[in-house]
């Protein structure tokens, strides 16, 4: 798993999914909880409901007996049952009525108990608490009721009933005012004739009541008795529910704390992690993965989008040199040091710093303008090589722009779904790259050539091996001549390649790459068989065949078998040994010296000829001359470039030859392009001269017609 994968997984296993389950336990919880008292409510009010349609149909059968024997006072039996109703005829009017007719609304068939649908109700207009539907029901409306509860029923209580404990009824009723006692226990009218108290059989009030018309068919000419039916609601019952809903609610509170410490606790631990996740064991601060997740956080943030940002990457050039000569904790309380200041001069909020490994730190920074940020990445630079009083450092950098300018280059256009910091800091790394060639400070900015020069080093690094199997790399041939008689007496072979793709490709463009990349020994190993092979056809010929040198590079003397390759190279070509020159550049005498005696002593016994290329180009020991057997010095080009009014430069050449002639040297001058300079060269006692002067490097039909020419 990549470290960004491994940040989300941390982050989907923190509170995220705790507060998820908070959230749907709460709103299953309260869901299940409606659906439990909504079913409750209903099973309570259809239980109360049938006991008064019971009672209703009862009147309407006492009407019937009644009725039937010729009973006079019907109604005053009625009346007996102290309960508000009516009697309609079959045409829908009023044969009596006890009581206001308080319906509101059409009659809604409902279902009560065992009658279902076939019981016809109405609500009262004066109470909007309870009231059919027509789903077929009784409906309360908790809010209305409870409502109602608090103000028509406790309140006047504990304001006008205090002492109700010790009442008996009749003096409640006294309290309350007149109204109709009924048959149903303990019930009767308050005070306003619309509040309805229960009051218990020794006098206490209990609670209180709403009503509902319910009609009851008599006979079949569609005689009804409409009676107003009672839903009591006791005190005690409420306090019960109550204490039931409180135990309920402190369940839900109790279990909701707890997943909520869960989650507080879960999201202690999870910064706890993710501040170990982002520490860097060095320097105590932001790590690679720190940069990665938050560095690609900031770029992609929305409010960031139009502007400028660098990725950078800083090296501390010669680090490890420096806890070889000191020690590794003292390397490592510089890397604090370093940390410490680049912190210190990037913004917390708008920019990033990290350390990344051992001698490297990566910044994401803001800049306005170009220039403006080539100022500030200088100043760093320059506050940087300070960080220790005792030690001067450097330090390069490598700076890879994400451009939303309209003036920006391809490569530092960047689309922001597409952003990926690991690519951006890698383009930063492959910048500073470029400065890796020396030790001093400075900083590279990654642009379209370098991404030209990355492409070309891919194909050719793809290719390179192939070419050598398709044989499409060139042997090349530059004559070296005598200045005094003009005869030739040498040559240098020089590889070029031909390729079907890339047509004519010059050597500058491919050997430093291979240089690098270390086939510059399988280039070794072509040339010096394909020179071989030349030379020998060329003597099967009849040429007169002079000594061609073919460069070894430095990577192939720390092979200890060197010379053993070398020789069974020529031999497999039958070429003598004495028509092949092995030639080294000084710096391979900057290794391990006494290998390389070794391996020229044993090429010299073996019959090669060993020759120095570029001397004078870099940092020429004398006391190299002084211990290498070599046959030949050549004298780089650099010595004949340009011109000297004082001589200087003819000095440095003439003792430079007197030197290697006192050594038993030959000496080659290379680069030489003007007369002038054969002319010196030639009083001076050089051998052999190599330049434009008498040839360019040549393929090898060219190269036999010089040596047909002499």
């Amino acid at each position: 798993m990549t470290n960004k994968r491994i940040y989300k997984k941390i982050r989907r296993t923190g509170i995220g999914g705790t507060l998820v389950a908070v959230l749907i336990f709460a709103v299953i919880t309260v869901s299940v909880l409606l659906v439990a008292g909504q079913q409750l409510i209903a099973y309570i009010i259809d239980t109360k409901m049938s006991a008064e349609y019971e009672a209703l149909e009862k009147m309407a059968d006492m009407y019937e007996r009644l009725e039937s024997s010729g009973e006079a006072d019907v109604y005053g039996y009625l009346d007996m049952y102290e309960r508000d109703y009516i009697i309609l005829d079959g045409e829908g009017k009023m044969i009596h009525a006890k009581g206001e007719d308080t319906r509101s609304g059409n009659g809604i068939r409902i279902g009560i108990g065992t009658y279902i649908n076939n019981v016809e109700a109405f609500a009262d207009k004066d109470f909007s608490v309870i009231y059919p539907v027509e789903r077929g029901r009784i409906a309360l409306d908790p809010i209305a009721f409870i409502s109602w509860f608090r103000h028509d029923i406790i309140k006047p209580l504990d304001e006008s009933l205090d002492e109700t404990a010790s009442a008996d009824a009749e003096d409640v009723r006294e309290r309350l005012g007149s109204g109709s006692a009924g048959r149903q226990s303990f019930g009767f009218y308050g005070e306003d004739d619309r509040v309805i108290y229960l009051v218990s059989e020794d006098g206490k009030v209990v609670g209180g009541a709403l009503p509902v018309w319910l009609s009851v068919n008599m006979d079949d000419k569609g005689l009804k008795l409409i009676g107003k039916a009672m839903f009591g609601v006791k005190l005690r019952d409420m306090e019960v529910m109550g204490i039931i809903a409180g135990v309920i609610a402190l369940v839900i509170v109790l279990l909701s704390l707890y997943l909520i410490i869960h989650a507080l606790v879960e999201m202690v631990r999870q910064r706890r992690v993710t501040s170990y996740f982002f520490r860097d064991a060095v320097t105590g601060g932001n790590n690679r993965m720190f940069f990665q997740i938050k560095g690609e956080e900031l770029l992609k943030k929305m409010r960031n989008r139009n502007k400028n940002y660098a990725v950078v990457d800083i090296e501390l050039v010669n680090y490890r040199n420096y806890v070889v000569s000191h020690s590794l904790k003292q390397g490592e309380a510089l890397l604090r040091k370093v940390y410490r200041l680049l912190e210190k001069n990037t913004h917390s909020k708008n920019e990033r710093c990290a350390h990344m490994t051992a001698p490297t730190f990566g910044l994401v920074l803001r800049y306005i303008s170009r220039n403006g940020l080539e100022m500030r990445l200088n100043g760093l630079l320059e506050l940087l090589e300070k960080v220790d009083k005792d030690h001067k450092f450097a330090f390069q950098a490598g700076v890879k722009l994400i451009d939303r300018g309209e003036d920006a280059e391809s490569t530092n256009i960047v689309p922001w779904k597409e952003l990926d910091i690991d690519e951006e800091y890698n383009k930063a790394c492959a910048a500073r790259e470029v400065l890796a060639v020396n030790d001093e400070t400075g900083f590279a900015v990654f642009n379209d050539q370098l991404v030209k020069d990355r492409q070309w080093l891919d194909t050719v690094q793809e290719k390179q091996a192939k070419a050598v199997e398709n044989e499409e790399f060139i042997v090349y041939y530059q004559p070296k001549y005598d200045p005094k008689t003009d005869e030739l007496r040498g040559a240098e072979a020089l590889i070029r390649w031909q390729s079907p793709e890339f047509g004519f490709v010059t050597p500058f463009r491919f050997i430093p790459i291979f240089e690098k990349n270390g086939f510059i020994t399988e280039i070794d190993h072509y040339m010096l068989a394909h020179v071989a092979a030349d030379q020998k056809r060329w003597l099967d010929a009849g040429f007169k065949c002079v000594p061609i040198s073919v460069n070894v590079s430095r990577a192939h003397f720390i092979e200890s078998d060197l010379a053993e390759q070398i020789r069974d190279i020529v031999d497999a070509a039958t070429c003598p040994h004495e028509l092949i020159e092995i030639e080294l550049t000084e710096s391979a005498f900057f290794d391990d010296k006494k290998a390389l005696i070794e391996t020229i002593n044993r090429l010299k016994g073996y019959g090669f000829a060993v020759s120095m290329d570029d001397f004078g180009a870099g940092y020429s020991s004398l006391n190299s001359l002084k211990d290498m057997p070599l046959d030949v010095l050549k004298l780089d080009a650099d010595f004949f470039r340009g011109t000297s009014d004082d001589g200087r430069g003819e000095i440095v050449v003439s003792e430079a030859i007197r030197l290697a002639k006192n050594l038993n040297m030959r000496i080659v001058a290379e680069g030489v392009e003007v007369k002038e300079q054969v002319d010196f060269l030639a009083s001076e006692g050089c051998d052999m001269i190599q330049g434009y002067y008498y040839a360019k490097p040549m393929p090898g039909t060219d190269y036999e017609q010089r040596m047909i020419q002499g």
